[in-house]
């Protein structure tokens, strides 16, 4: 179905980075899980060709793009198979750089977003701890202000980027008594080799290329220039960056979603059983269509969606619609294309049983499902 979102721009960016991920992304997908990282230099030639930041203003080295390119994008990826992969991108493009680009001044931009987007340098943004993950407003890491500096100490976890990447976009508390609390967080940009920063890579059951990490702040002084803002703006950017930040998500669960039907077809059309393939048994055509049909409601939700938002509209709601529904949507497609494999989808060997556990944090991160529909169900008004 043609739903009339891209035009022909969007559609010669997709084939340079579609040529791109076949060439320098797919092959190398296996090495990279197996050695739980992302080559530096995979960053750097991703910056050359613009695939970094492209959204960005050309004075800092983006394209000046509409957020759709951020589409064709993530769709692309999602096609590599490379899960992993996948997840440290949109982290570095989607939710991290964000930051810097909406809150930063121009030194700042030329010394960490300009970086990023040339691929020098790799972002992570910092928000989740061990005791608050949705509720932002319940983090405990605290900068205090001392002189010309701040001195930021507490944890974080579950960090994307956060162990080889190189700049950290990191949420604190300036004002440990505000009232409402969430009027005392900042964002501050903290730079990994800082004294008294310190990261533990965690071992996840999938993606596992993206490292994950858990970072410590120990007496971490920061020069008070490091302040994206100013003091109690950090929540409302958060917030707002949110819904790009789900977006994303949205479009990479349909997108895989997409890739894993098609990988299950051409499946159920040669494996043979009985003496016939399988897509000929009523059960396993029915099952085909029902993944197929999920995908296409999904689809269309995620480019109205996209549409909408690229053009400014306030779309949270259904954003956190798309949000809820792609990321349960897609954890399915990826049980039934496992069961419709056999003992082949349970197989470490098979690309569908790795994108089965790759794709389990999507209902979990950016926000749970259960908080989307509480998100919902507030703009509801219920």
């Amino acid at each position: 179905m043609d739903y009339n979102v891209f035009h022909p721009e969007h559609q010669q960016f997709r084939e340079q980075v579609r040529r791109f991920l076949a060439d320098r992304v797919t092959p190398h997908a296996d090495d990279w899980a197996r050695e739980r990282r992302i080559p530096r230099e995979v960053w750097q030639e991703m910056g050359r060709l613009g695939f970094l930041g492209f959204c960005y203003d050309p004075a800092y080295g983006g394209s000046g793009a509409d957020e759709l390119y951020r589409v064709v994008l993530n769709e692309e990826m999602a096609r590599s198979g490379a899960g992993g992969f996948c997840l440290a991108v949109t982290g570095h493009n989607d939710m991290s750089t964000t930051y810097i680009n909406l809150l930063g001044n121009h030194e700042q931009k030329m010394k960490w977003l300009a970086p990023c987007i040339a691929g020098e340098k790799v972002c992570a943004i910092a928000v989740t701890e061990p005791g608050a993950g949705s509720d932002v407003a319940g983090l405990t890491t605290r900068a205090e202000r001392v002189g010309d500096r701040y001195v930021i100490n507490g944890q974080k976890t579950f960090i994307t980027n956060g162990h080889y990447g190189d700049v950290l976009v990191t949420a604190v508390k300036t004002d440990m008594k505000a009232i409402p609390p969430h009027k005392g967080i900042s964002l501050f940009v903290v730079e990994k080799g800082t004294p008294g920063v310190s990261s533990r890579k965690l071992e996840k059951i999938g993606a596992h290329a993206s490292d994950t990490a858990e970072i410590f702040f120990d007496q971490v002084e920061v020069p008070a220039e490091n302040l994206l803002g100013s003091e109690g703006q950090g929540f409302y950017a958060i917030m707002a960056n949110f819904q790009m930040e789900r977006l994303a998500i949205g479009v990479l669960c349909v997108a895989t979603a997409q890739h894993i039907l098609e990988k299950v077809l051409e499946h159920a059309r040669q494996r043979v059983a009985f003496g016939k393939p399988i897509s000929k048994f009523q059960v396993v055509r029915h099952k085909l269509a029902d993944m197929a049909t999920a995908i296409e409601l999904n689809r269309a939700l995620a480019y109205q969606c996209a549409l909408q938002y690229s053009k400014g509209s306030d779309v949270t709601k259904e954003i956190s619609m798309l949000k809820a529904s792609a990321g349960e949507m897609v954890n399915r497609i990826a049980y039934d294309a496992t069961q419709l494999y056999g003992g082949y989808g349970f197989m470490a060997e098979y690309e569908v049983a790795r994108l089965y556990t790759d794709l389990r944090p999507v209902s979990i991160a950016g926000g749970t499902t259960e908080i989307m529909k509480d998100i919902i169900g507030r703009l509801m008004g219920l």
